[in-house]
């Protein structure tokens, strides 16, 4: 017989899913938010370092690196929680799966 949503919720398993989902969840997206307000912070605050050039002879400036880090580290912690998801949550999700049948 399958399990009511009541039941599943109550599951040990289950709990221990969601509350590490929610913190995994909460500390990708508060280090994002450091990052992102960071690299705004410095726009708004300290524009010459941004457009220090990195070369003396060059156009290329501090700032796109700086910029395209904050993009990159977005697809790095996304990827980081898809392999965790992957390692620890599928396989939670499959016992609770298994033991609500």
């Amino acid at each position: 017989m399958a399990a009511t949503a009541l039941e599943i919720e109550q599951n040990p398993k289950f709990k221990e899913l969601v509350a590490t989902r929610k913190k995994l969840g909460w500390t990708l997206s508060l280090v994002m938010l450091a990052i992102y307000f960071g690299f705004i912070l410095l726009v708004a605050f300290n524009k010459a370092f941004l457009g220090t050039p990195i070369s003396p002879n060059g156009v290329t400036t501090i700032g796109i690196p700086i910029g395209l880090g904050v993009i990159v580290s977005a697809f790095v912690l996304t990827g980081f929680y898809v392999v965790r998801a992957n390692a620890r949550y599928d396989e939670l999700n499959r016992q609770i799966v298994e033991e609500s049948k």
